[in-house]
């Protein structure tokens, strides 16, 4: 199943993908997911904000099924496992089961979410969010991609009511646990020798926009000392990001910028920039943004030539996820067969994070990378241990049903 996949959304020059929600890109991957299904026989809907499920048995509000999956987009020139291993693998246990004659005693359900990544309209687990009322639609509805259009646009071009976005108990009630399976992306399995691990925390992580903005202006004509270049403030929050997350024990990354107009022979006159923070403390998460946010207040109040004003906005917020603990430590036994699989933190956000923190007990499996790359081409994971996670997977899903 990864082979038809890893077709769709490639860049030739690269090897990376380029799978932004409601892309052409993401249109064939749903069809790809929608192909899967329907030769499983499954119960294929999409809810109201995009959301695929297939589903094995038919559940309801009195009958809640067992859900495993992840998500197809990707981050722009990301890897071929992060998200189509976790779908690819669901599609995989259930033909497991099926071989091994069981019966679930509740519904089980293949699930693929849209916008997991936000490389498009900026908002991680979009789709997830949406579902569970952690994003409000009007917002949603309001945010625009590089080309301006909006999210509310784009839906409707694809046929899409957008004024159906928002949450959605009826799906929701359907869920009565989500167990996420997905690359590993870091080497802890690798240290521990082991192919499998069980998700034990989601480190809290959010992201800021800041808005640097000063006056364009010509490149050779205008002297340094009458300069209000929106590129200086930006590269000094860049520097001060990396030195205040050294010195918290955090992470913080800029890794998408937006220079306008962007001439190479002129000053811009705005510089959008994003910044990533994560860490296993909150408090401290939250103290480096507020550094540089105080940082470029005081560069603006330094006046002309110390680079214009700044503002700094939240696009989203992820706080501590702890996996439900009965239902983590019960996937490390069933999982990790002789010996419990090792359960791990990790810094990356994910939709099963989303819906544990809406009250849905959630818990994720990861699947050894050996390079620890991912959100790169250079993303991977051993056939053997693919294999591994999805008899692991069909073994959690079996263990649930009962």
């Amino acid at each position: 199943m990864l082979e038809p996949l890893a077709r769709i959304g490639r860049d030739p020059a690269t090897g990376g993908y380029v799978r932004d929600a409601w892309s052409a890109a993401d249109m064939e991957l749903r069809e790809w997911f929608a192909g899967e299904a329907g030769r499983r026989g499954l119960d294929l809907r999409e809810d109201r904000n995009g959301n695929l499920w297939a589903w094995w048995g038919s559940p309801s509000r009195e009958r809640p099924g067992v859900v495993t999956g992840s998500h197809l987009d990707s981050v722009r020139q990301g890897g071929a496992y992060d998200g189509p291993l976790g779908v690819v693998s669901a599609f995989a246990a259930l033909d497991l089961l099926r071989g091994r004659g069981t019966e679930p005693s509740v519904p089980v359900g293949v699930a693929c979410f849209t916008d997991e990544e936000g490389a498009r309209f900026g908002v991680p687990c979009m789709g997830s969010r949406l579902l569970t009322g952690a994003l409000e639609p009007g917002r949603a509805l309001a945010l625009t991609d590089d080309a301006g259009d909006t999210l509310a646009d784009v839906v409707a071009e694809q046929g899409r009511e957008p004024h159906a976005l928002g949450r959605d108990d009826e799906t929701l009630a359907m869920i009565g646990t989500f167990v996420e399976l997905h690359v590993e992306q870091g080497r802890a399995l690798v240290h521990e020798g082991r192919p499998v691990g069980v998700g034990q925390a989601i480190w809290p992580h959010g992201r800021w926009r800041f808005d640097f903005r000063g006056r364009a202006d010509h490149a050779g004509t205008t002297r340094l000392a009458d300069r209000d270049d929106p590129m200086v403030p930006f590269a000094r929050m860049v520097l001060a990001a990396r030195t205040a997350a050294a010195e918290r024990g955090v992470v913080a990354t800029v890794g998408k910028v937006r220079v306008s107009p962007g001439n190479a022979n002129a000053i811009p006159g705005l510089v959008s920039a994003w910044l990533d923070a994560r860490g296993a403390d909150e408090a401290a998460v939250r103290d480096l943004v507020a550094e540089l946010a105080r940082a470029e207040g005081d560069v603006v109040a330094g006046g002309p030539g110390a680079g214009g004003r700044v503002e700094v906005r939240e696009e989203s917020w992820t706080p501590v996820v702890d996996f439900d603990v009965p239902l983590r430590e019960r996937l490390a036994r069933v999982a990790g067969g002789d010996t419990p699989a090792p359960i791990l933190p990790t810094g990356a956000g994910h939709d099963a994070g989303i819906l544990a923190t809406a009250g849905v007990p959630s818990a994720m499996l990861f699947v050894r990378n050996p390079t620890g790359v991912s959100h790169s081409p250079h993303e991977h994971a051993e056939q053997a241990d693919c294999e591994a996670g999805v008899v692991a997977l069909a073994d959690v899903l079996e263990d649930l049903c009962r």
